[in-house]
């Protein structure tokens, strides 16, 4: 069934000033990812704990360890993400930009959002607000995204391999993706479209560890699929495995996205993390800390107990957040709690973390959904900053902002992105 995305009648006014922090810190958090991705200690001691806990950030990690042990066989590395922020009115009301999360893989709506600009600017029109529509900034992160498709197809180096978007078995969201591969089109980049399985039964790899599908070679892996554990059965882990060993440039590769993983998060905002993982880059390590939100370990030991009693008593100040991407997944309130309780003695603790409840001013708006009654909502936004960067070797050649996404849910709903049903997408009107 085709359905219109789920937008806001209006857009939504955002504080100029935080909207220009997230993109000055954006190249900043491309450079993180990107460190920590290639930082094996790093990541083999931070994830310790979570691996015991977790099954699913476990096999990519045994991934990650074997791909290691054979010798990397990509040598150009390309990382789409997108950081996500809220803007947080503390006690004297004065809104704060804190960082949500940043997704490493499969981070979308960058598509969809290239087009949403131009409707706001439409109803503002037929509402007599030609001023205000001009005033609407032109956002197309489907290009930035494809310009670093590009970047890394080109340095792999073959004029007739091709991109292959791996898309899941229902493709919910797929004019999102089209948006993207048409711009590798008009490039004259050819695009298959595949799902695990087909790389299961039709993958594979030639001596020098050259990736085909059906006879073709391929350059780039764009993963649209393969982040939550319903993404995989046998068959599917034994296709990633594949894709990993290849010298195809996979976006992400494992470790981004293990870089990507709450628990990673959580330990970035020790003091002192940011610094051995980005050395001599005091300036930067200064604009990426003043987004973080308070972020809390739940190991066992003593600083782990303290914070679990703390949410119990309190659960209305924090989120608890397992390790995974998609949205959905977060736990609020007496659910928390509940949550909280009954894991509390169990290691199966270590599989989450806490983080401070950030609290936005809400707007009034209207979220246009199919099928759904039209009706003024009490509303929340969060904005999204799309990054990309393209490494060959140890050398980093493209490394830029790509574009924003807000999106915009009811204050009702605790947690969800728009792929949940829950946010929708909107247009920052600055202010």
């Amino acid at each position: 069934v085709v359905n219109y995305a789920p937008f806001t009648l209006l857009p939504s006014a955002v504080p100029s000033a935080l909207f220009e922090q997230a993109y000055a810190v954006q190249q900043d958090f491309n450079l993180l990812v990107d460190a920590i991705s290639q930082n094996k200690e790093f990541l083999e001691h931070t994830l310790a704990s979570t691996i015991k806990a977790d099954d699913f950030t476990a096999r990519l990690f045994r991934i990650h360890m074997q791909v290691l042990e054979e010798g990397l066989a990509q040598s150009v590395f390309l990382g789409i993400n997108r950081s996500d922020y809220m803007f947080d009115c503390g006690v004297d009301g004065t809104p704060a930009l804190k960082q949500i999360e940043i997704n490493t893989i499969a981070a979308s709506f960058g598509g969809l959002t290239s087009r949403t600009a131009a409707v706001h600017g439409q109803v503002l029109k037929v509402l007599g607000k030609s001023e205000e529509a001009s005033r609407l900034l032109p956002n197309n992160p489907s290009k930035g995204l494809a310009l670093g498709i590009a970047k890394a197809w080109e340095l792999y180096g073959s004029q007739s391999a091709v991109v292959m978007f791996l898309v899941e078995e229902v493709q919910r969201n797929i004019f999102d993706q089209r948006c993207v591969e048409n711009e590798l089109w008009n490039r004259n980049i050819r695009v298959i479209r595949k799902r695990f399985r087909d790389v299961f039964e039709k993958g594979s790899l030639d001596d020098a560890k050259r990736l085909y599908m059906d006879g073709q070679e391929v350059a780039v892996v764009y993963y649209r699929e393969g982040y939550v554990p319903e993404n995989y059965d046998q068959q599917n882990w034994e296709a990633r495995l594949l894709l990993e060993r290849s010298r195809a440039v996979k976006c992400p590769d494992i470790a981004t996205q293990l870089a990507g993983t709450k628990k990673v998060q959580q330990e970035l905002s020790r003091p002192g993390t940011l610094e051995r993982l980005l050395p001599g880059h005091t300036e930067a390590v200064a604009r990426m800390r003043a987004t973080f939100a308070g972020l809390y370990s739940l190991d066992v030991g003593e600083e782990g107990d303290k914070m679990a009693a703390m949410a119990i008593a309190d659960p209305d100040q924090f989120v608890l957040k397992p390790q995974r991407e998609g949205g959905g997944n977060n736990l609020y309130g007496e659910e928390l709690r509940q949550v909280l309780e009954k894991i509390r003695d169990s290691p199966e603790r270590t599989s989450y973390i806490l983080m401070d409840k950030i609290k936005p001013q809400p707007a009034m708006n209207y979220l246009l959904r199919a099928h759904s009654p039209l009706q003024v909502s009490e509303c929340i936004s969060e904005l999204g900053i799309f990054g990309v960067y393209v490494r060959q070797g140890k050398e980093i050649v493209m490394n830029k902002a790509a574009g924003h996404l807000l999106r915009t849910k009811a204050i009702e709903h605790a947690d969800g992105g728009v792929a949940a049903g829950v946010a929708v997408l909107d247009t920052p009107y600055l202010v």
